[in-house]
């Protein structure tokens, strides 16, 4: 399955009682295998549909580099939309147990709604290295230095405004940034150019799975961390390099974002 490109292997373990006993570990080799592009299937991520004994589902997420993150935003619409398509539940609304808390996606249309939850703007909750709220903080890279203003929506991100996001050079600095000592659990870097008030576009550098062509977790922060820079309405269009995300900033302080999850095939791998 794929969200604006950001692309996944969805793997139902509910359905399929004998993988609850895969362990961790194995779980991260697997993701590293099945995720290569040229020995596997292909994707940046593996998503897993979980039993919960706190909500109507759960899910986990592993990188293709083998780490397990605590959310997604283009994988949860996904799973949603797995769970709906599949028959497991015709509830309008799910709760999804995510390392991240419960997340609530929505049917709305042909696109799936999310609640993404409350922004966390305290440092050291994000985490970084300084307390309070981080916005334009210098943060040197090699021969620049970046003004920074970090959000984490379940995962951190660092949100970066320049001139020209087509030709920023993305990775270069991305992979600096994602493991820079001032972000102890790394982080997700977000590479923008505001358009107008309304709209914003916008590269991601994921952490764990390089660029990628779209991030619903990091689209939530980029309107989040441009509102607060006064330089956007809190009511946003991100586009990213696989498409458009409509994101909004409520005055409920929940960020709602709103896309497309698409299947591409199902299939049966041997392990």
């Amino acid at each position: 399955m794929h969200g604006l490109g950001n692309d996944f292997i969805l793997t139902d373990c509910i359905q399929q009682h004998e993988l609850d006993e895969i362990d961790d570990k194995k779980w991260s080799l697997i993701a590293g295998r099945l995720c290569d592009r040229r020995f596997g299937i292909g994707a940046d991520q593996i998503l897993l549909l979980c039993n919960s004994r706190t909500s109507d589902f759960g899910m986990r997420i592993f990188n293709s580099d083998g780490s397990e993150v605590e959310m997604c935003g283009n994988g949860i619409r996904c799973l949603a939309k797995y769970i709906w398509d599949s028959g497991l539940s015709d509830k309008e609304v799910l709760n999804i147990e995510t390392l991240a808390g419960e997340i609530k996606p929505r049917r709305s249309g042909d696109l799936v709604k999310v609640d993404m939850g409350e922004p966390v703007l305290e440092g050291k909750n994000i985490p970084v290295e300084k307390e309070g709220k981080i916005m334009d903080f210098p943060l040197i890279i090699e021969d620049r230095t970046f003004e920074i203003t970090c959000v984490s929506m379940g995962n951190p991100h660092a949100v970066i405004v320049v001139d020209k996001v087509d030709a920023f050079p993305v990775e270069q600095y991305g992979k600096i940034i994602e493991k820079h000592p001032f972000f102890p659990k790394r982080t997700n870097v977000e590479f923008i150019e505001i358009i107008d008030r309304k709209g914003i576009k916008t590269r991601v550098w994921e952490r764990g799975a390089e660029e990628t062509l779209a991030c619903g977790t990091g689209a939530s922060a980029v309107c989040v961390a441009s509102a607060l820079k006064g330089l956007t309405d809190r009511d946003v269009t991100i586009h990213l390099k696989g498409g458009d995300l409509h994101i909004q900033w409520n005055e409920d302080n929940h960020v709602y974002m709103t896309g497309p999850a698409v299947e591409v095939f199902r299939g049966v791998v041997e392990m």
